[in-house]
C-alpha cells in the first residue's frame, strides 16, 4: 500500500514562528490577587508557555497524530475528515463519538479505542463498536460548513458520512456537551437509523409548566443559574460576539492557552490542580491543534449558530437514550428533567470524573457505554462499506 499523505504536517516556520511568539509574549500587569482568582493563573501559563516555545516536541505529538487510522470523505464539496477504528467482532455495531468544546477528536482517541478492541482492555470481542470519531465541521481538519444556514446543520452532515457514505443503515452515538446536542438531533431526525445515543448532557425541554417542576428539578435549574453567573461569561462572548474575541486568540498562542487552561481546570476532576487530570503535553497538544489550524475561530459557531436560531432545537428524542453524569461536569440533571425530552432507558452517576470524561475516565465511559448497547444492539448490525466513499489519508489500521 502506498504511504498516504500526512493529515497535518506544519513547517519549520510555522514552528518557528510560534516559539518565537510565545517568547515574546507582551504580559498582563499583574493583579493583587491569588492564583486563579479571576482566571487563568499566571505563573501556571507562564510556566506552560514557556515548555510550549523551548521544551514541548510538537514533531513527536504529529507523527502521533498523523498515525492515527484517518480519512476524508467529500459531502458533495464539503470536505469532512474523520478516525475510523474497525471492531474486532464480525458484528460490531457502528458508533460515532462526538466531541464538545474546546474538546477536538485526539480527546476522544483512547475510549474509541477502548470500544473497538475491548479484549486489549479486559473485555470481550462481542461487545466490540466499528467507532467513527470525525472533526466536527470548523474543528481541526475539518472546514467550517460553507454558510450559516439551517439546511447545513453539522448533524446533517454527520448523518450524511455514517449512512450515505459509510453505508450503516443503522448506528449507535454517543456525545458530551456540544457532541450531546449533535447527537440529541441526529436521534430525533433520524429515529429509524438511530439504534441509541448514549449522552453526557442532556437538552432542555422544548416547553415545560413551572408548576410541574419537582424539587429536585427546581434545584437544578437554580444550579444552572448560578453556574452560568460564575462561570458562563465564555458561553455568552462566543454566542454574541465570537469574532472580537477570535482575533485576539488567533494572534496570540499565549492568549489561546489562557482561554483554554481556564476551561480545563474549571471544568475537569481535577481539585484544581490541573496535573492530576492532564499532562503538560496534552493541554499543549490541543492548544496546537487549534493554533496549527487555525481554528479557535470557527470552533465558537455552534454557539453563535445556536443563540441566533440557526440550530435545530431538541423536543422529543424516541430513541433509547442512556445518561451518564460525571460529578465534575457542568450539570447533572434528575433523571425526570431528562425524561421530560429523552426515552431515558438508563442513568448513570459516575463516581468521579469531569467535562473531559473520555480522557478523564475512559475506562468508566466505556464500560457505560458497552453495558448500554448490550440491550440495544440490532440482531445482525450492518457493517457498511469499509473505505469505498471516503478518501483515505493517514493510516489505515484500527490503532
Amino acid at each position: 500500500m502506498p504511504n498516504k499523505p500526512p493529515m497535518i504536517e506544519v513547517s519549520d516556520a510555522e514552528l518557528a514562528d510560534l516559539r518565537d511568539r510565545l517568547r515574546r509574549t507582551r504580559w498582563a500587569e499583574p493583579w493583587p490577587v491569588d492564583g486563579w482568582d479571576a482566571g487563568t493563573d499566571p505563573a501556571e501559563l507562564r510556566r506552560l508557555a514557556a515548555y510550549w516555545a523551548d521544551g514541548y516536541d510538537w514533531r513527536t505529538h504529529e507523527a502521533t497524530i498523523n498515525a492515527l487510522p484517518s480519512h476524508l470523505a467529500d459531502l458533495d464539496g464539503t470536505p469532512l475528515h474523520y478516525l475510523r477504528f474497525d471492531g474486532e467482532h464480525p458484528d460490531a455495531l457502528p458508533i460515532l463519538l462526538v466531541n464538545g468544546w474546546p474538546s477536538s477528536f485526539l480527546e476522544l482517541t483512547g475510549l474509541a479505542q477502548r470500544l473497538a478492541t475491548p479484549s486489549r482492555y479486559g473485555g470481550t470481542p462481542q461487545d466490540s463498536f466499528t467507532v467513527i470519531v470525525p472533526s466536527l465541521p470548523g474543528f481541526a481538519f475539518s472546514p467550517q460548513r460553507h454558510t450559516l444556514s439551517t439546511e447545513e446543520q453539522t448533524h446533517h452532515l454527520l448523518h450524511r458520512l455514517m449512512h450515505d457514505e459509510l453505508g450503516f443503515t443503522r448506528y449507535a452515538a454517543h456525545g458530551g456537551d456540544l457532541g450531546a446536542g449533535i447527537t440529541s438531533r441526529l436521534a430525533q431526525d433520524h429515529p429509524e437509523e438511530l439504534t441509541g445515543i448514549h449522552l453526557l448532557a442532556v437538552a432542555a425541554p422544548a416547553a415545560y409548566d413551572p408548576a410541574t417542576l419537582t424539587p429536585q428539578e427546581q434545584a437544578h435549574l437554580d444550579t444552572l443559574a448560578a453556574w452560568q453567573t460564575h462561570e458562563g461569561a465564555y458561553q455568552h462572548q462566543q454566542s454574541t460576539r465570537p469574532l472580537t474575541l477570535s482575533q485576539g486568540l488567533a494572534d496570540s498562542p499565549t492568549g489561546l492557552l489562557a482561554w483554554l487552561l481556564e476551561k480545563y481546570r474549571a471544568w475537569s476532576d481535577c481539585g484544581g490542580d490541573l496535573s492530576t487530570r492532564f499532562s503538560d503535553d496534552f493541554l499543549l497538544t490541543q492548544a496546537s491543534l487549534y493554533w496549527f489550524t487555525g481554528t479557535i475561530s470557527t470552533s465558537f459557531r455552534p454557539y453563535y449558530e445556536h443563540a441566533h436560531g440557526l440550530t435545530t432545537r431538541v423536543k422529543r428524542v424516541t430513541v433509547p437514550t442512556a445518561l451518564a453524569l460525571f460529578p465534575a461536569d457542568l450539570s447533572r440533571p434528575p433523571r425526570s428533567w431528562a425524561e421530560r425530552t429523552y426515552h431515558l432507558t438508563r442513568y448513570t452517576h459516575m463516581p468521579r470524573g469531569g467535562h473531559f470524561a473520555a480522557h478523564e475516565e475512559p475506562d468508566l465511559l466505556a464500560h457505560d457505554i458497552t453495558h448500554f448497547f448490550r440491550t440495544h444492539r440490532p440482531a445482525q448490525p450492518p457493517k457498511g462499506r469499509r473505505h469505498q466513499a471516503a478518501r483515505d489519508s493517514g493510516a489505515a489500521s484500527s490503532g
